[in-house]
């Protein structure tokens, strides 16, 4: 048996791409019969400190977050500026996009994942702070990007 190189098998998140998160996010709800969530902006890219393939980034996207149950779904709207999002949206149009996982050390385990072959893609921090983002290029092997969440002690 191989070691789990995240530390975690216990997915937290799964991400997907929409063009339009306020009428996605409805129908969501609607099918759900849940209320919907309100509209998140990812933050000033002064504060997210992003990169993209290894550049500073000042991409930005509107997301909203459904939990249900022990899971969390996350819709993603990316502006227009090259991230992650927005070219894997334009490469494949709305859906499945990342599944996230929580992990300490996140810094650790990309460099980890990364010369197991699986590289950054693009990264940053919350916008509010409490935490950084990592993701990881997962495409060819698992079909997927890897999300890995990292939330900082208070």
């Amino acid at each position: 048996m191989c070691e789990n190189i995240l530390g975690t098998d216990a997915i937290c998140q799964v991400g997907l791409l929409v063009h339009d998160v306020a009428a996605t996010g409805k129908r969501f709800a609607d099918f759900f019969g849940v209320e919907v969530p309100p509209i998140i902006h990812s933050g000033e890219p002064a504060r997210v400190q992003g990169s993209y393939q290894g550049t500073p980034s000042d991409a930005t996207c509107l997301m909203m977050f459904f939990d249900m149950g022990g899971l969390q779904l996350e819709l993603i709207q990316p502006d227009d500026k090259p991230s992650v999002w927005h070219d894997d949206l334009a490469a494949r149009g709305e859906g499945l996009h990342h599944v996230a996982f929580q992990v300490k050390k996140s810094k650790d385990c990309a460099a980890r994942l990364a010369a197991a072959g699986y590289p950054v893609r693009m990264a940053g921090d919350y916008g509010d702070n409490s935490g950084c983002f990592h993701y990881i290029d997962t495409r060819d092997a698992l079909k997927m990007t890897i999300e890995l969440l990292e939330s900082y002690e208070k």
